[in-house]
């Protein structure tokens, strides 16, 4: 039985780094919320409402990355989100989508966002 659940998690967190993220696979949530787009920027795609997901993303490290954040009936402190290390800070709309563009990042930094009270955070990890 053990061996199915280990050789389960392998199969989920194999591949592209950029990807895919071991820690969303054992919670359930997206592995998948890294596309790259025509001009090869890095679109790293989060949910705000009621928190926001995925909570964990990897990303590669050295790519101009563009972080699209959705809102749909959005109206709790997930919908204020901040990054202390940018010194950035605004007010999501109700619904919609707000991009915040990145700098290419170096290989090991980890962007931490919270929201507006701070009960409620995501990361992303460069590597």
């Amino acid at each position: 039985m053990a061996g199915g659940i280990i050789g389960g998690a392998i199969i989920f967190t194999s591949g592209n780094p950029a990807t895919n993220n071991a820690a969303n696979a054992v919670t359930g949530e997206s592995i998948s919320n890294i596309n790259i787009d025509a001009t090869g920027n890095q679109i790293i795609e989060i949910s705000a409402k009621g928190g926001y997901s995925p909570r964990e993303t990897l990303a590669k490290a050295g790519v101009p990355t563009v972080i699209k954040i959705r809102t749909n009936n959005t109206f709790d402190c997930s919908s204020i989100i901040r990054i202390p290390s940018m010194n950035y800070q605004t007010a999501l709309p109700t619904t919609g989508e707000t991009s915040i563009n990145i700098p290419p990042q170096q290989k090991g930094t980890v962007l931490n966002a919270f929201c507006g009270m701070g009960m409620y955070r995501f990361e992303i990890r460069f590597d």
